[in-house]
């Protein structure tokens, strides 16, 4: 969830951007944000202006990490690929289409 940081409008900071189109955020705000040197940040152009929000980085996941993390009811008798026929599989099939 990105962290909004807000202001009341006679305390909301401007800042200046360079001749090398750096800015500098206030201290304050970066202490707040977690913000430490190297932090990146994502521009939103919007139709009123920009919008900067920190760009967290996810951590690669191996997804043999993921396996059982979700957990779906049992609803029934656990079957094997091995309960089912395809003759009658078909057949059941092909009586339901005729009803």
């Amino acid at each position: 969830m990105p962290i909004i940081a807000t202001f009341p409008d006679e305390l909301m900071p401007t800042l200046l951007v360079s001749s090398k189109g750096q800015i500098v955020l206030p201290a304050a705000l970066r202490r707040r944000l977690g913000m430490g040197a190297g932090a990146r940040l994502e521009v939103i152009e919007e139709p009123d202006g920009l919008k900067l929000r920190v760009a967290r980085p996810v951590p690669p996941t191996d997804m043999r990490d993921l396996a059982g993390m979700v957990k779906a009811p049992a609803r029934g008798v656990p079957r094997n690929l091995e309960d089912f026929d395809a003759a009658s599989t078909l057949s059941r099939s092909s009586r339901r289409g005729r009803s």
